[in-house]
C-alpha cells in the first residue's frame, strides 16, 4: 500500500490491529460454541471474551514472538494467552492456522467490497448527472480514432454508466461468493472439531460455511474475486482513455477540472494535462496485474500449500487499496469534468458534412441504384473534402451520376443532424430505466 494511493477507510481494513481483532473474535466465538457443545468449560468461553474483547493487541510483541516461532498464528496465540491468562488452553482446540487465516482474509475481502460497492455508487451517480445533462450534446463519434456519425456526449456517458452497472452486479456477486468459512481443522476432515463449531463462527462473522475445505478455503473463490476488481479496474481505464483523448489540444471536447494554483509542467507554465485521467490509466494496470496471481494461486498441492499466501498478503491489500482510490478519484474527475460543446460543435463541422455520407449511400440504393455504384459515388466525392478541396454536400449536388436518383433538396435531407440523434431516449431509457 502506498501512502500517496491510499484512503484510511480501506487501509484500515488491512493493519495489523484489524487482523488481530478479526482473529481473536474467530478464536472466541469457536469457544462459545465449544463450551455450548460441552468440549470446553463455559466459564472458560466467557473468560476468553472478557480478558480480550477489548484488548489492545501488541503488534510488536506478536512480531518478536515471530521472529522466534516463525510462525504467525502461533505467535497470536502466545500473545492472546499472555492477555486472557491459563484459559488460553481453550482457544484453538482442535483448529488449525488456516482456519483463521483464510476466514479472516475473506472477512476483509468482504468489507473491502463493501467500500469498493459505495464507490461504484458514486461513479455511478457521477456519471448518470452528467449523462443527463449533456444527453443532447452532439458530438462526433469515432472509430478507429477517425470521425465516424454523430453521437451524444451524454450517450458516451451513459455508455460508461452500463459498463460500471454490470461491475457494480459483478461485485456483488464476487463479494457473495468470498464470504465463506472454514472452521474444519486439519485437512478439513472436521476430525478434532464438531461442524457446528464452523455454523456457529459463520453466523456470527456474517459468512457462511464453506461446504467442502480440505485446509483452506478454495482459490477458485479468490480468483473470481480479483478478476473482478480487474474487470473494474479495466473499466476505469477506458473510461480514463476516453478522457485523455477528449483533452487532446487538437480536440479539447472535455478538460480535467484544473484548480486555482495548479500547475500543469515545471517547464512549461501554459500546459493543463490529463493528469488525473493518465493517473487512473496507470492505478488500473497494477490491479489488472493481481489478476494472474490469483489465478495461478488457485492450483495447490493436495490438501493445502502456502505458495498461494505470499502473494495474497501483498494482492489483497494492494488491489482493493488501489481500486478504492482509483474509483473514488473518477467519481471526482467526472464531477468536475469541463465539456465544450462548442468544440464538439466545432469538430463536427470540420469534416465539411463526410459524417452523413452513410445516409446518402443508403439514400442512394433506395432510390435504385447498386450498393456497389452507391458506394463509388458516394467515396469519389468523400475523398476530395478530406484533402480540404470542398464541401461534400455542393460536390454532391455537382455529380452526374448522383443527381440521376437525388434531388438537391433530397440531399440536403440526408444532413440533418438531428437524425443521428432520433434513438438517443430509447438507449437512456434502456440504460436509466423511466427516470
Amino acid at each position: 500500500m502506498i501512502p500517496r494511493y491510499t484512503r484510511p477507510e480501506m487501509a484500515s481494513i488491512w493493519e495489523p490491529q484489524t487482523r488481530f481483532k478479526i482473529w481473536f473474535e474467530i478464536e472466541a466465538h469457536a469457544a462459545d460454541a465449544q463450551a455450548e457443545l460441552g468440549v470446553i468449560p463455559k466459564e472458560a468461553a466467557r473468560t476468553i471474551w472478557a480478558k480480550a474483547k477489548d484488548a489492545k493487541f501488541d503488534v510488536a510483541r506478536i512480531d518478536e514472538i515471530e521472529r522466534e516461532t516463525k510462525h504467525d498464528v502461533i505467535a497470536f496465540l502466545t500473545h492472546l494467552a499472555e492477555i486472557v491468562g491459563p484459559e488460553a488452553r481453550f482457544v484453538h482446540q482442535g483448529m488449525t492456522s488456516s482456519d483463521v487465516l483464510d476466514t479472516t482474509l475473506n472477512v476483509q475481502l468482504k468489507r473491502a467490497a463493501d467500500l469498493l460497492l459505495a464507490d461504484l455508487d458514486r461513479v455511478l451517480a457521477a456519471l448518470k448527472t452528467r449523462a443527463f445533462e449533456h444527453k443532447m450534446t452532439p458530438t462526433i463519434g469515432r472509430s478507429h480514432g477517425i470521425h465516424a456519425e454523430p453521437v451524444t456526449f451524454g450517450l458516451k456517458l451513459a455508455y460508461a454508466y452500463a459498463e460500471f452497472s454490470r461491475a457494480r452486479a459483478r461485485l456483488v456477486a464476487a463479494r457473495d461468493e468470498i464470504s465463506t468459512c472454514a472452521i474444519s481443522g486439519a485437512v478439513g476432515t472436521f476430525a478434532q472439531i464438531d461442524p457446528r463449531v464452523e455454523e456457529h463462527v459463520a453466523k456470527a462473522m456474517g459468512l457462511k460455511p464453506e461446504p467442502v475445505s480440505t485446509q483452506v478455503i478454495p482459490r477458485d473463490r479468490h480468483a473470481i474475486y480479483f478478476a473482478t476488481l480487474g474487470v473494474i479496474a479495466a473499466s476505469v481505464d477506458r473510461l480514463a482513455v476516453e478522457i485523455r483523448h477528449l483533452q487532446r489540444t487538437e480536440v479539447l471536447e472535455a478538460e480535467e477540472f484544473f484548480s486555482e494554483g495548479q500547475k500543469g509542467s515545471s517547464a512549461m507554465p501554459h500546459k493543463r494535462n490529463p493528469v488525473l485521467s493518465e493517473n487512473l490509466s496507470g492505478l488500473s494496470r497494477m490491479v489488472r496485474a493481481y489478476v494472474t496471481p490469483a489465478l495461478e494461486n488457485v492450483a495447490l498441492w493436495h490438501e493445502r500449500d502456502i505458495s498461494h499466501s505470499s502473494a495474497e498478503r501483498m494482492m489483497g491489500p494492494d488491489a482493493t487499496v488501489t481500486l478504492d482510490f482509483a474509483l473514488v478519484r473518477l467519481a471526482g474527475l467526472v464531477e468536475k469534468l469541463l465539456v465544450y460543446p462548442a468544440n464538439m460543435q466545432k469538430n463536427l463541422d470540420r469534416l465539411g458534412g463526410l459524417v452523413h455520407s452513410q445516409r446518402v449511400l443508403i439514400a442512394l440504393t433506395q432510390k435504385g441504384a447498386s450498393r456497389e455504384d452507391a458506394y463509388k459515388f458516394v467515396q469519389r466525392n468523400a475523398m476530395p473534402v478530406w484533402r480540404g478541396e470542398g464541401d461534400f454536400l455542393t460536390l454532391l449536388k455537382q455529380d452526374a451520376d448522383v443527381k440521376k436518383y437525388m434531388t438537391d433538396a433530397e440531399l440536403e435531407e440526408k444532413f440533418d443532424l438531428g437524425y443521428h440523434l432520433k434513438h438517443v431516449d430509447t438507449i437512456f431509457k434502456r440504460v436509466f430505466g423511466e427516470s
